[in-house]
């Protein structure tokens, strides 16, 4: 133990069962499941098409406010819940998570519709691309656009 933290208070007397509860208590902020979470996970999983945040915000009708929302989205991504990706105009949509079991990826295509501005995942559909030598990809956002089947 360093010098500085022999002297401190809060070292000196911390035993394992308060050490314990300290990373149970950090562990539960990740996981804990609010209204909030609960609403959004509820509003992104019944779409059809993802939404923007101010898509969720607008349906939630103040039920919590933008940060909060940012906060929730944040962590939903973490737990893999949902993913995030910028649509052709630039803007954040989110969509659900499908069939990310045992490994989270989210190597589809998503379709933005230029009539009615819908974006969806198009799960079935991977895009195929090489790669120069000596390069690693970690993300991948392709997005389509076009006329959606409901607006043809």
């Amino acid at each position: 133990m360093q010098q500085c933290c022999k002297h401190n208070d809060y070292f000196r007397y911390r035993n394992r069962d308060e050490i314990k509860i300290i990373i149970f208590a950090e562990a539960m902020k990740h996981t804990r499941n609010t209204t909030a979470k609960t609403e959004i996970l509820n509003l992104i999983s019944r779409s059809k098409v993802a939404l923007s945040h101010s898509e969720i915000e607008m349906r939630l009708d103040g039920l919590c406010n933008r940060v909060t929302i940012y906060r929730v989205l944040e962590r939903l991504e973490e737990e893999g819940q949902i993913h995030k990706f910028v649509n052709i105009d630039g803007h954040l949509k989110f969509a659900a998570c499908h069939d990310c079991n045992d490994l989270h990826h989210h190597n589809h295509a998503h379709f933005n519709c230029v009539a009615c501005g819908s974006v969806t995942c198009l799960e079935k559909v991977e895009p195929l691309f090489k790669m120069p030598p000596h390069y690693q990809v970690q993300q991948l956002n392709f997005t389509l656009s076009g006329i959606c089947p409901l607006c043809i």
